[in-house]
């Protein structure tokens, strides 16, 4: 239901270089800025409000963009990570870091959604490593509304429309009537 809702995001795990390279989602109160500011300006659409998996804690910066205005939540973004080629001792990448995404990062993500999920009443869209309708099917069950495909699509152009007949599959042979009802229905001992 949200592929129609929502069109964009504001993506606010970018550097803030006016405030020295700090990360806009690192810092509830300027994330909280940031959001109200841009939510006047688009005040007549939904915003979702994409969050960094960089931070020691989720759920303030989850809040303080619910707080803010924020429609939604998407979660999680790359993490910030690092590979050398041991032959030259050097950085693989130019800019010495880059983002992590892909299959090994959805447990971590799989768990930020989980409690950003917890934390706020707007929609959380999980997103981290999802490559088949059952990876989809774990992060509804985390507590996300909807899901994203994003690094499948490197490898296969037609991952979203797999991973939803994937999803449909499972529901299928799990005999769940939709994917609504596995939204939070994570059994947490």
């Amino acid at each position: 239901p949200y592929t129609t809702l929502f069109r964009s995001e504001l993506n606010v795990s970018c550097p803030n270089t006016d405030r020295g390279g700090m990360y806009f989602s690192s810092d509830p109160s300027l994330l909280g800025e940031v959001v109200s500011a841009v939510k006047k300006a688009v005040s007549r659409r939904p915003m979702i409000v994409k969050l960094s998996p960089n931070v020691a804690r989720i759920e303030p910066l989850a809040r303080a963009a619910e707080d803010a205005g924020a429609d939604a939540i998407s979660l999680v973004n790359t993490f910030v990570a690092m590979a050398i080629d041991p032959r030259t001792r050097r950085p693989r990448l130019g800019a010495g870091f880059g983002g992590l995404s892909g299959p090994a990062i959805k447990p971590i993500a799989l768990r930020m959604v989980y409690e950003a999920a917890q934390s706020v009443k707007i929609p959380v869209i999980g997103l981290g490593g999802i490559a088949t309708g059952e990876d989809a099917a774990e992060f509804l069950i985390a507590g996300a509304s909807a899901v994203q495909v994003g690094t499948a699509n490197f490898w296969d152009p037609r991952a979203p429309e797999r991973v939803a007949q994937e999803l449909n599959g499972f529901l299928e042979r799990e005999k769940i009537a939709r994917a609504a009802d596995l939204v939070g229905s994570l059994c947490v001992p």
